[in-house]
């Protein structure tokens, strides 16, 4: 059953749980039947737990990830990170169109215009092309004001207190 309205969800802030709050709203529609793509922005290197999770989900759930092994480089950024964020963005757009995705995650997709990878003006443009009964939810810390604006919900994760700054790192099936 396709949803009646799709809105624009937007998960920023500095704290931890965008992508995982992503994560369970598509588990949510999973479990409603719902189709639903992520796409990665700037997240190479997998595979993360979230992408055979999906395997298992298959064809409900699909996740593509864009983007090189490694960091991007925020002061000079790779004419690679550039074109691989403008192909998942071309991709988020024919996805949210409409016709086969109910849901549509763009996750990081704040994280790439912050990298200057994109622009803010290339996402509002993806917003803008969201078909009516498609949910959009777009991730990723210090999303532009107006990313925020476009938006029906917006969420601020904030960092209260994070293991990372006592030496503890990424564990696998819990933060990859």
């Amino acid at each position: 059953m396709p949803l009646e309205q799709g809105l624009v969800q937007v998960y920023t802030g500095n704290g931890k749980g965008k992508t995982t709050a992503a994560l369970g709203l598509a588990f949510r529609a999973c479990g409603r039947g719902l189709k639903v793509l992520m796409i990665q922005f700037m997240k190479g290197g997998g595979p993360y737990g979230e992408h055979l999770a999906a395997e298992r989900l298959a064809p409900l759930l699909t996740i593509v990830p864009y983007g090189r092994p490694g960091w991007v480089n925020r002061d000079n950024p790779d004419p690679e990170d550039r074109r691989l964020a403008l192909e998942a963005l071309a991709k988020g757009q024919e996805a949210v169109s409409g016709g086969v995705y109910d849901l549509v995650i763009l996750d990081e997709v704040n994280g790439a215009v912050g990298f200057g990878l994109l622009t803010v003006e290339e996402v509002l443009a993806c917003i803008a092309a969201k078909a009516p009964g498609v949910e959009l939810v777009l991730t990723g810390r210090n999303a532009d004001q107006r990313v925020i604006d476009a938006a029906d919900l917006v969420t601020e994760m904030r960092e209260v207190k994070h293991y990372y700054r006592a030496g503890v790192p990424a564990r696998i099936g819990i933060e990859k």
